[in-house]
């Protein structure tokens, strides 16, 4: 059996030609398999873009033998939520556990950084996508039609030590993204 490295870490800006290329082969997928006929956000981003996320939000890559195959970015906001976006592995890729390892390594990183509730948009068509973020602890909020076709939010929620307020509230008191 032949040996791979895979690591996940920060992005770096001298990145971002990786991951616009990883991204838009997996958002490609993304939109055919939803059904999606309108430009998908992350098959248009420029590389100032890009930059600016890599400046502004967590966002970590996949690499397989030093070549970037995945990314996703997370937006934490002060009220202890964060939002996960631009979650893609290449085709080639998929089903290899890159998905989870990149999932496991936000997790990690929400963990540490005392994050209640991550939130989340996927395409409800998409059933393999809902399938594999409910194995990872996410339900399903709400669903909406906001960007033409229907997407369901879903929310994950972390135990936090200490934490002098109720989690019974659930994801349920969620602004909109």
């Amino acid at each position: 059996m032949e040996k791979v490295n895979i690591v996940v870490r920060k992005a770096l800006i001298g990145d971002i030609l990786q991951i616009q290329d990883a991204s838009r082969e997996a958002f490609d997928i993304y939109a055919e398999g939803a059904g999606i006929t309108a430009i998908v956000g992350s098959l248009d981003e420029t590389y100032e873009y890009l930059k600016a996320e890599i400046e502004n939000k967590l966002v970590l890559v996949a690499l397989w033998d030093g070549v970037i195959i995945g990314s996703v970015r997370v937006e934490v906001n002060d009220d202890k939520t964060a939002y996960l976006s631009r979650f893609g592995v290449r085709a080639r890729y998929q089903s290899k556990g890159i998905g989870r390892l990149l999932i496991s390594a936000v997790d990690e990183a929400m963990e540490e950084l005392g994050i209640q509730r991550l939130y989340l948009h996927t395409a409800s068509r998409m059933l393999s996508l809902v399938r594999f973020y409910y194995a990872r602890g996410f339900y399903i909020e709400s669903t909406t039609k906001n960007k033409g076709y229907i997407r369901a939010l879903l929310c994950k929620e972390y135990e936090i030590e200490n934490l002098s307020i109720s989690l019974n509230a659930g994801c349920e008191n969620l602004a909109s993204f």
